[in-house]
C-alpha cells in the first residue's frame, strides 16, 4: 500500500487547467490546423500576385532544310525562323475575381479557425472528463485508506477483548475477514487510480509519470442556455460560402478584358534580318454568349447544397436544445439528492460511532458494526458516485452551451 502514501507526501498539487493546457500544446491537430492557416495566408499572396502584370521571356527557333528538291515549302516555313521575346500580359477586368478568391479564401480560413475551436473543446471536455474520473478514483483510495484504517485500529481493540473473552473467536475471524477484504479493495482503488491517472496523462501527452495530487474540479454551477452558439457558426460559414460560389459562376460569365505586348527578335533571316528587332502590343476580348444553360444548372446545384445545410442546421438547433433540456434536468435531480444522501451518511456515522463505544465494552455484535460499516460505506460511495456524475453532467452541458 504504497500510493496513498506516495500521493500524501506531495507538497504540490495539479488542477484541470494544468492537464488542458498540456493537451492543447502538444496536440498535432491544433498544430495542423494552425499551419494550414499560415498555408493559406501564402494562397492569398499567390492570387495577388498573379493579379498583377505577368511578364515572360520566350524564345524558338525553326530550321527546315531542303535537300535535292525535297522539304517543306519554303512559302510556308520560311527555311528557319528565330524568335526572342519579351512578354508581358494583364487582365484588365480581373479586380472584383481577385476579390472573390480573397474572399474564399478568407471563408477557408474562417472555417479552419472554426474547426480548431472545435477541436479544442472537443480536447477540453474529454480532457475534464478523464480528470473527474481521476479524481473519483483519488477520493476512493482516500475513503478506503480511512476504512481500512478505523477497521485496523478497531481490530487491534476486538482482539484484546476477544482474549479477554468479550467476544468469541469466531466473531473475531468474522471482522478480520471484513478486514482483509477492506485491505483487497483498497489495493483495487490504488490500481484504479494509477490506471486512470495513467489514462489522463495520455491523453494529455504528459510524460511524468509521477503521481502527484488533484485539485477537486472547480466548474461551477451550468449557465443559462444562450440565444446563439458556437455550433451555429459553422452554418454560418456555409451560407457565406454559397454566396462566394454563386459570385464566382457570376463573374465566369463576364466579359474578359487583357492586354500584352512583347518586344524582342523575330526573324525568318530572308529580308535584311539584322532588322528584325520589334515591338507589337494588343488585346483580348472574350464574351461568353450561350453554353448550353450551364450556368443556370451550376446555380440549381448550389441552391441543393444550401438547402441541405439549413435542414443540417434546423435539425441542430433542435437537437442542442433537447441536449441542454435534458442535462439541465439530470443536473437538477441530482441536486435534490445531496440533502437525502447527506442525512443517510449522518445517521450511518452516528450508527459506527455508537457502535465503537459499545464495540469498546463487549455490548455490540460484530455483525452489527460490520452491517454499521457496510452501511456507511455504501452512503459514502452513492454520494461520491452522484457527485461525480453531476460534475460530468455539468461538464457535457458547459460543452453544448457554446
Amino acid at each position: 500500500m504504497l500510493l496513498p502514501i506516495v500521493i500524501k507526501a506531495q507538497k504540490t498539487s495539479r488542477n484541470i487547467n494544468y492537464f488542458v493546457q498540456e493537451a492543447t500544446k502538444y496536440s498535432p491537430l491544433l498544430k495542423d490546423y494552425k499551419n494550414q492557416k499560415q498555408s493559406l495566408k501564402i494562397d492569398s499572396m499567390l492570387i495577388i500576385a498573379a493579379a498583377k502584370p505577368q511578364v515572360t521571356a520566350s524564345s524558338a527557333g525553326m530550321y527546315a532544310p531542303i535537300i535535292k528538291g525535297y522539304g517543306y515549302d519554303e512559302a510556308l516555313t520560311n527555311g528557319q525562323s528565330l524568335e526572342a521575346l519579351l512578354n508581358v500580359n494583364y487582365d484588365l477586368l480581373n479586380k472584383k475575381k481577385i476579390n472573390n478568391q480573397l474572399q474564399g479564401i478568407k471563408l477557408q480560413s474562417d472555417s479552419i479557425t472554426y474547426a480548431g475551436a472545435l477541436s479544442t473543446f472537443d480536447l477540453n471536455k474529454s480532457i475534464i472528463d478523464q480528470y473527474i474520473t481521476v479524481y473519483a478514483s483519488q477520493q476512493d483510495v482516500k475513503f478506503n485508506l480511512d476504512v481500512f484504517k478505523l477497521l485496523k485500529k478497531e481490530e487491534t481493540l476486538l482482539k484484546e477483548l476477544t482474549r479477554n473473552n468479550f467476544y468469541k473467536q469466531s466473531e473475531y475471524l468474522t471482522f478480520l475477514v471484513t478486514l482483509q477484504q477492506q485491505q483487497l479493495t483498497l489495493k483495487q482503488a490504488e490500481l484504479q487510480y494509477q490506471s486512470d491517472y495513467a489514462t489522463l496523462n495520455y491523453l494529455s501527452g504528459v510524460t511524468d509519470t509521477t503521481v502527484i495530487a488533484l485539485e477537486e474540479p472547480q466548474l461551477g454551477n451550468p449557465i443559462l442556455p444562450t440565444e446563439t452558439g458556437f455550433f451555429t457558426k459553422r452554418f454560418d460559414i456555409d451560407s457565406l460560402k454559397y454566396i462566394n460560389q454563386k459570385e464566382a459562376i457570376d463573374l465566369n460569365y463576364k466579359p474578359k478584358l487583357g492586354v500584352y505586348a512583347n518586344t524582342g527578335y523575330n526573324s525568318s533571316f530572308i529580308l535584311q534580318p539584322y532588322k528584325n528587332f520589334g515591338a507589337s502590343v494588343g488585346f483580348t476580348l472574350s464574351i461568353p454568349i450561350y453554353d448550353g444553360h450551364q450556368k443556370k444548372m451550376q446555380y440549381d446545384k448550389l441552391g441543393f447544397s444550401t438547402l441541405t445545410s439549413s435542414y443540417y442546421k434546423d435539425f441542430f438547433i433542435r437537437q442542442q436544445k433537447q441536449q441542454l433540456y435534458m442535462l439541465s434536468k439530470q443536473i437538477s435531480n441530482m441536486d435534490q439528492l445531496f440533502a437525502q444522501i447527506n442525512e443517510q451518511i449522518r445517521f450511518a456515522k452516528g450508527l459506527i460511532d455508537v457502535n465503537s463505544k459499545l464495540l469498546h465494552t463487549g455490548d455490540v455484535k460484530v455483525a452489527d458494526y460490520i452491517i454499521a460499516i457496510n452501511n456507511y460505506m455504501s452512503a459514502q460511495n452513492l454520494l461520491r458516485q452522484t457527485n461525480i456524475n453531476r460534475m460530468k453532467l455539468i461538464n457535457q452541458f458547459n460543452y453544448w452551451n457554446r
